[in-house]
């Protein structure tokens, strides 16, 4: 067993224009400040860090980890979650995502796609300077709109979409192979890799890529009615992240999983913030701590409540209070240094 890093927090909620969020240097010092030993960076703002630099030179990503280091933190991660939803984008979302993109290539799908994919393997190869171990990112979805059996999809729909989507992860795969990163795609609604099932449809699609691993988030689950504990017995050896997000799906007798179209803050499920939803994280933190998970555990807030600030500081000593330092022994171990001929006196052997 392995006693859980953190916490962790992901930056991609606070940057913005106003200080202490408009700089890393700043957001590292604010961190750090609320009990946070480690952050999770959006490598697409460029308010956190230039992409291709970080690709480019580790001497460069050497300099830029003393605005962590100066306020003792580490990077957990660095995350591709908006380029990597780019990589593979239906076209009823093209306008939404495009947004998402580099203004040059907006318009033009494949040229997002090729920007985006090539985007991902600056990533992982800045990932390798830094010396973190698995990158956060989305699968991207081409099969979503038809997530629902209505109207009924044709034969083979759904496979020539993974098919597809194999074709176009498979080379930055191999970047990742190469660099010694593994890609924790986030399971999530919205990507074509949404629960147990679809991600192993992805990775089959990706030839069982070595490197197809997943991020865990239980927020997503809770929502989807899936069984998040299980799912740790059942994944847990391809678990490389983990973002510590609640929430609580609350029955109605107007609306359900799907929301009815209505806010966050309107529909039955929704995220919380940390201790304010239903989620078992005492369950999660054991069950990850029983299968030796090796990574962080990063907040990432997305309360439809709470004030940000409020949530990320209380998220921060919550994950504090359930990282489980583990033992390294045994409750009855007083009973162990028993030699053979003991253990076959016990037996009642030898008589």
């Amino acid at each position: 067993m392995r006693t859980i890093r953190g916490p962790g927090i992901f930056l991609a909620q606070f940057m913005g224009d106003q200080p202490p969020f408009n700089t890393l240097a700043a957001a590292a010092r604010w961190a750090s400040s609320i009990g946070y030993v480690g952050v999770q960076i959006p490598s697409w703002d460029a308010r956190c860090m230039d992409l291709n630099k970080a690709a480019a030179s580790k001497a460069w990503c050497d300099d830029w980890r003393g605005q962590l280091s100066a306020h003792n933190l580490a990077v957990t991660e660095l995350s591709t979650h908006l380029q990597g939803q780019l990589v593979a984008v239906h076209p009823a979302y093209d306008e939404l995502f495009d947004a998402f993109a580099a203004q040059e290539v907006r318009g033009n799908p494949k040229a997002r796609t090729a920007w985006a994919s090539e985007q991902v393997k600056l990533c992982l190869r800045a990932s390798r300077h830094l010396g973190c171990t698995a990158m956060p990112t989305f699968s991207g979805a081409l099969a979503w709109p038809f997530f629902y059996s209505w109207p009924p999809r044709p034969p083979g729909l759904i496979e020539e979409a993974f098919a597809e989507l194999g074709r176009r992860w498979k080379p930055i795969l191999d970047v990742a192979d190469e660099v010694g990163v593994d890609c924790a795609f986030e399971v999530h609604p919205g990507e074509d890799t949404h629960d147990g099932v679809s991600w192993e449809r992805f990775r089959e699609a990706c030839g069982n890529h070595p490197r197809v691993k997943i991020l865990y988030d239980p927020s997503h689950f809770v929502l989807q009615h899936l069984d998040y504990l299980e799912y740790i017995d059942i994944y847990h050896e391809h678990i490389r992240a983990f973002h510590v997000k609640d929430a609580e799906l609350v029955r109605s007798g107007r609306s359900g999983v799907y929301g009815g179209y209505q806010n966050w803050a309107n529909r039955p499920g929704h995220f919380r913030s940390l201790g304010d939803g239903t989620t078992d994280f005492s369950g999660i933190f054991t069950r990850l701590a029983k299968y030796g998970y090796e990574g962080w555990a990063v907040v990432e807030w997305e309360c439809a409540f709470k004030d940000p600030v409020v949530g990320a500081t209380e998220g921060s000593a919550f994950v504090k209070q359930h990282i489980i330092r583990v033992t390294d022994k045994a409750f009855d171990d007083f009973a162990s240094g028993t030699n053979q001929e003991e253990l076959r006196r016990v037996l009642g052997l030898d008589r």
